[in-house]
C-alpha cells in the first residue's frame, strides 16, 4: 500500500506524475501549474508550436529577472509491467516517490512552484521579477519548445538575467553537484563514396571502408584542445557506422558514419568543422558531410547566481556543492545564448530514464527549501 504524505511539494509532484506526458505530450501538466501561478499574480502565456505545449509565466516587470525553467514531458516507460509500481501512479514506498518523471523532472517542477508560493506569501512586495519557462519537448527533438520561446522573448527584447533549470544534477546526495555550464554538441553525418564490386575483383571496385579507415583513425587520435579550468578536453566519438549490402562477397559502394563532438569553450564550431574537412581531404576521400549543431557550450562563472545557489545548498543541506560542466546537454543551452546566467540544480540522477525511476521525498522537500532560499537571497 502506498504511503500518504501530507506535503504540498509531494502532493503536487504526485499529481504531475499521474499525467501521462510522454514527449511531446504535456497531458495537462502545465495547466495544473499555471492555475497555481495565476493565483500568485503571474501573467500566463500558453504557447503552442506545432506539437509542443509551452508556458511563459512572469510576475513583475523590473529587474533583476530570475527564471525557473523545466520540462513536463518524460521519456517512454518501456514495458509498464517491468516496473515495481505503476509508472504513472506516483506511489510512495519507504520514503521514495516512484514514477516516470519523479526525478526528471516533475519533482523539480513541484519544488519550484511550492517554493515560489512560499516566497511570495512571505515577500508579496519582493523586488525584481520571477518567471517560469516550461516546455514539453525537452526529451524529444527540442525544436518547438524552449528554443522557440527564447526566440519570442528575444524578438520583443524581454531579457532573463538569471535562470535555474531543474534538471537532476545531484550525483550521490541532494545538492552535491550544481551544473554551471555544459559542453557544446556537434554531430557530423559523413558519407564516404566508393565503387561497389565483387570481393574477388577488388581492382574493379573501390572500397570506401578501406579508404575511410585511416582518416577515421586520425580523427579519433586528434587532440582538439586541452580543455580549461571548467571544461574537460573536447572529445570525438563515432556513434554509428554502416557499410555493405549484407552479402559477404560484395564490396560496398558507400560508407555512412555518424560522429559527435562534445566540445569546450576552447574551440569553436567553425574550427572543428574546418579541421575535420582538412583531415578528410588529406586522405583524398570522395565524401559528403552534413552537420547538426545540437548546442553551443555555455558557462556561468562564479558570481551572484552561482554564489547564492552554493550558499543556499549549504544553508539547507550542510553540503559544499561542486560546480561542474559534465554530462549531456539541456535546454539551458538555449537560454544561455541570450547572455543569461544559467545553472542547473535538481535531485539525484541515479534512476533517470530507467525502469523504477524514483526520488527521495525528503530530497524533494529540501529542494523546495533550497529554491525558496535562492529566491530570498536574490529578490527579498
Amino acid at each position: 500500500m502506498s504511503e500518504y504524505i501530507d506535503s504540498d511539494v509531494i502532493k503536487l509532484a504526485q499529481s504531475l506524475i499521474q499525467l501521462r506526458s510522454v514527449t511531446p505530450e504535456d497531458a495537462g501538466c502545465q495547466k495544473l501549474m499555471n492555475r497555481r501561478l495565476s493565483a500568485l499574480g503571474f501573467k500566463i502565456e500558453e504557447l503552442f508550436f506545432v506539437d509542443t505545449q509551452n508556458t511563459w509565466a512572469r510576475k513583475g516587470t523590473e529587474g533583476p529577472h530570475f527564471c525557473f525553467a523545466g520540462h513536463t514531458d518524460v521519456v517512454p516507460t518501456g514495458t509498464d509491467s517491468a516496473w515495481r509500481y505503476p509508472p504513472f501512479d506516483g506511489q510512495i514506498h519507504n520514503g521514495m516517490l516512484h514514477g516516470r518523471g519523479a526525478a526528471d523532472m516533475k519533482g523539480s517542477l513541484a519544488a519550484m512552484i511550492v517554493a515560489t508560493e512560499r516566497f511570495i506569501k512571505k515577500h508579496p512586495d519582493h523586488r525584481g521579477s520571477i518567471s517560469f519557462l516550461i516546455t514539453s519537448d525537452e526529451e524529444g527533438p527540442f525544436i518547438n519548445g524552449t528554443t522557440r520561446v527564447v526566440d519570442l522573448l528575444e524578438a520583443r527584447n524581454e531579457k532573463i538575467d538569471m535562470c535555474l533549470v531543474g534538471e537532476p544534477s545531484s550525483r550521490s546526495s541532494l545538492g552535491d553537484v550544481v551544473k554551471n555550464g555544459r559542453r557544446g554538441s556537434l554531430t557530423g553525418h559523413l558519407k564516404v563514396k566508393g565503387k561497389q564490386g565483387h570481393v574477388a575483383y577488388p581492382h574493379l571496385a573501390s572500397n570506401p571502408i578501406h579508404k575511410a579507415a585511416p582518416a577515421l583513425a586520425q580523427l579519433s587520435e586528434t587532440v582538439w584542445d586541452n580543455g580549461n579550468d571548467y571544461f574537460p578536453a573536447t572529445s570525438f566519438q563515432i556513434s554509428n557506422i554502416q557499410g555493405g549490402t549484407g552479402a559477404g562477397n560484395v564490396i560496398p559502394g558507400v560508407l555512412d558514419v555518424q560522429f559527435n563532438f562534445r566540445f569546450s569553450t576552447e574551440v569553436t564550431e567553425q574550427a572543428l568543422k574546418a579541421k575535420v574537412d582538412d583531415i578528410l581531404q588529406s586522405h583524398q576521400l570522395d565524401y559528403e558531410l552534413d552537420w547538426t549543431l545540437n548546442g553551443l557550450p555555455f558557462l556561468t562563472e562564479p558570481g551572484p547566481l552561482l554564489d547564492v545557489t552554493l550558499d543556499a545548498i549549504k544553508d539547507i543541506t550542510g553540503i559544499d556543492a561542486a560546480p561542474e560542466t559534465t554530462g549531456g546537454t539541456s535546454d539551458g543551452r538555449f537560454i544561455a545564448q541570450t547572455g543569461c546566467k544559467v545553472i542547473e540544480l535538481g535531485p539525484i540522477n541515479a534512476t533517470i530514464h530507467q525502469v523504477d525511476e524514483c526520488v527521495s521525498i525528503e530530497d524533494l522537500e529540501n529542494l523546495a527549501l533550497i529554491y525558496e532560499r535562492i529566491l530570498e537571497k536574490l529578490l527579498a
